[in-house]
């Protein structure tokens, strides 16, 4: 009698486990046929820990296989009704393959787990666009995330071993700045550069990143690295410049902008930002060949007119001063010769501040400067109507 209840248990606990893996079943019938709503319910209740009956289908690798199946189906779906039954459809699919990868001791399901992950990729990728079209960048960086993770697991790695996806790479990197995660777009910029994607210009968003962690350090070395592995990248080498000029290390800024006229001769910015280094080190006669040299190649280099306007400008104010400093009792002549130094630099300045006026005839500095110009050369017609600018602006 005994071995007969034994036995009968069995059976019945045999009719259990099918029954609950017919559920599974039934969970991919109602979402082969549309009815997404009906298909989530029922391989939710197969997952349920607190539903006696799923102790079969819980540890059965279809079970989860089918769950993301239904949920990459959500993602899909362009009922709106549908779509509103999960928040992360795509996550919950990757997370259920997973679990049914991780249960596939035996691996009766490798390969139709392997598609699934495929066409996961494909989708994951199409979120990430879409995210970012929206602007929703995290969403965006873990959806890349996924698809690196997914390309990792060995069994898609097998077909292509030494395949590296710097594409995803790159853009999780991408995903990560606009972020805001400058450690995750520093780690994913990081080894798309180690695999030279996007040539200097990954290396100067590193810098970037570390710019906007305030780590300076770190942001003069990855330029550095960069202009080793790039040297003739001039978009590394203006960032390094920048940074030498920002720092106030004029004589490191001084060589890399020699080196960058070296390679681009007629690249009015450079001279441009040499002369102002030479403005800053005491050094005019060199600044104004720089900024002369800088309009020659740039005819409308308003930056590079108005310094060197300045320039002679701020000279003939210093000779005022000269002027001025002369004890009361010397002659008039006397005052007068230092005075009329003055005059000669005025001159020089003016007309490379009529140039920036021609330029731009808005900018208050531009305006002031010939406003003083005019009135100091008793050009009265002239200081009017520049008066009358500045008061209309």
């Amino acid at each position: 009698m005994k071995k007969t209840i034994i036995l009968l248990t069995l059976v019945l606990l045999a009719s259990f486990g099918f029954a609950q893996k017919g559920k599974v079943t039934s969970a991919l019938t109602l979402k082969e046929s549309g009815k997404l709503d009906k298909a989530l319910e029922t391989i939710e209740l197969t997952i349920d820990p607190n539903n006696e009956k799923a102790e079969k289908s819980i540890p059965w690798p279809r079970t989860w296989e089918v769950r993301g199946e239904i949920f990459q189906a959500i993602y899909q779906t362009k009922d709106e009704n549908f779509k509103k039954l999960s928040e992360e459809p795509l996550t919950v699919a990757f997370d259920s393959y997973k679990k049914a990868l991780e249960l596939d001791e035996k691996d009766k399901f490798g390969k139709s787990l392997k598609i699934k992950f495929t066409l996961l990729t494909t989708d994951l990728t199409n979120q990430a666009v879409e995210f970012f079209q929206v602007e929703n960048f995290a969403g965006a960086l873990k959806s890349f995330e996924q698809i690196l993770e997914i390309e990792e697991i060995p069994m898609m790695k097998a077909d292509s071993p030494e395949a590296i996806d710097t594409v995803i790479i790159f853009n999780a990197g991408l995903a990560a700045y606009n972020a805001k995660d400058y450690d995750k777009a520093i780690k994913y910029y990081s080894e798309a550069a180690k695999h030279n994607y996007n040539g200097g210009r990954t290396f100067q968003l590193i810098s970037q990143a570390y710019e906007l962690k305030n780590d300076s350090v770190g942001a003069l070395k990855a330029l550095q690295d960069g202009f080793k592995k790039y040297p003739a990248d001039n978009g590394i080498l203006v960032k390094m410049i920048n940074f030498y000029l920002n720092s106030k290390k004029t004589d490191d800024a001084m060589k890399y902008l020699e080196l960058a006229i070296k390679q681009d001769p007629q690249n009015p910015s450079f001279y441009f930002a040499q002369g102002t280094l030479f403005d800053q080190i005491d050094r005019p006669d060199d600044a104004i060949t720089s900024y002369r040299t800088a309009i020659e190649y740039d005819d409308n280099y308003f930056d590079a007119y108005y310094n060197l306007g300045a320039l002679y400008y701020n000279k003939g104010v210093k000779q005022v001063e000269v002027a001025q400093s002369l004890p009361t009792n010397v002659p008039q002549a006397e005052y007068d010769a230092e005075l009329a130094k003055a005059d000669e630099w005025f001159v020089l300045s003016l007309p490379f501040m009529e140039k920036c006026f021609s330029i731009n005839d808005k900018d208050p500095s531009t305006l002031e400067s010939l406003k003083n110009l005019y009135y100091r050369m008793k050009n009265m017609d002239k200081y009017n109507e520049i008066n009358e600018i500045i008061e209309n602006l």
